[in-house]
Formats: C-alpha cells, structure tokens, sequence
C-alpha cells in the first residue's frame, strides 16, 4: 500500500503539473516531432515523468518496491478485471455516444488515427513497458498522491483527474477529453481505494492493449 508523503509546500507541489503540461500539451497538438512519432514521443515523456518522480521524492521507488512484495496476484487480478470493466464502460458510451452527439464519431475515429505508421507489436511494447508504467507512477501514484496530501483528498483527486483530461485539449478533439476525464477519475478512484500503483499499471496497460490493439472500438 502506497502511503501518502509529508505535506509539500505549495510551488513543490504544483511543479510536477507544470511539467506534466509543458511535456503533454505539445504531445497532443503536434503528435510528432523530427522522428519521434506520437507512441516514441510519449514513451519519451513516460520516461520523464517517472524519473522525475522517483528523483524529487526519495522514498518513492522502495514504495513501489514494498508495493511488488504483497498480493501480487490479487492485485494482478483485480487490475485486469477494472480494465475489463473501464472497457466495457467505453464499449457501451461509444454506441450511446454516436447515437446523441453528431461529432462522436469523427473524435473516435480521430482517436484511432494516432496508429498511423506504428508497427502493432512497437506500439505494444511501449505500452506495456513504458507507457502504462509511466503514467500510473506519474499520475496517481505521485501527483495525486502528492496533491491530496497539499491539497486534500478529495480536492487532490479531482485537480488530478481535471489536469489529465485537460492535457489532451490540445489534440481538439472532445471525445478524447471526455474519455481522459473519465480514466482519471476511474484510476484515481482506484489509487484511492487499493492505494497500489502496481494494480493501476496492470489496469492501465491492460485497458491500453484492449482499446488500441485487442478489441479497437469503431
């Protein structure tokens, strides 16, 4: 189980969700820079984000290491299941959603044209090795971790699950927004409750292989 740290001070605080913004906004709006693709660019960012989380607090990585010593299989299990579950809600929103809103469809498949030029089995590694990681020890298991220790938990929650869906305004496409809003008050939600980062990487990932690769909504 992942402790809440020691109250940081104010800037300290919201250090991280600047640079979580001057490396995202970018990502999303231009999605390819010299050779990097989006998939290159963002497993670049992955990387960044956790280096600069296990750099700036000490004690974080022997927290993820004490986190891999205890109900590993549960909580494998339980990350595959609220991928399962985040998915079928996605799978569902998606028929409804096309049905209500006239530009649902076009910010679906929008979303599906980051694949372009990637190679199915580059994209799957990344994710699982680089992607999914990254952003679970960046976003729940550091900043929101750290912003509901400054910030309250409740408020730490909801500020991180806004800037989440708010780094992807960039891209245009609402439908992307939305469904970043809803990941990061579905993660967030289960930070709060398991308070384990290795469940949220499982989920994360599993959820990234089923939406983009596995079982791709149209």
């Amino acid at each position: 189980m992942i402790p809440l740290p020691s109250k940081p001070r104010t800037l300290p605080a919201i250090v991280p969700g600047i640079l979580a913004a001057a490396l995202f906004i970018p990502l999303f709006a231009i999605r390819r820079i010299g050779p990097f693709d989006f998939w290159w660019w963002m497993s670049l960012n992955a990387v960044a984000v956790m280096a600069y989380s296990f750099i700036t607090d000490r004690f974080y990585l022997k927290l993820i290491k004490d986190d891999l010593k205890t109900g590993m299989v549960k909580k494998i299990l339980l990350g595959v299941a609220s991928a399962v579950l985040l998915y079928g809600f996605f799978y569902a929103g998606n028929e409804v959603s096309r049905v209500i809103f006239l530009f649902a469809e076009g910010g679906i498949n929008q979303v599906y044209t980051f694949k372009e030029g990637a190679s199915v089995l580059r994209m799957a590694l990344l994710m699982i090795f680089l992607i999914g990681p990254g952003e679970e020890i960046f976003w729940r298991g550091f900043l929101q971790r750290r912003w509901q220790t400054r910030f309250g938990s409740l408020k730490g929650y909801w500020l991180t699950a806004l800037l989440y869906a708010l780094m992807h305004l960039a891209s245009g496409n609402i439908m992307l927004v939305l469904a970043a809003g809803v990941c990061g008050l579905f993660w967030g939600a289960l930070f709060n409750r398991y308070r384990s980062v290795v469940m949220l990487v499982v989920s994360h990932t599993v959820w990234d292989l089923m939406i983009f690769l596995i079982w791709v909504i149209h």
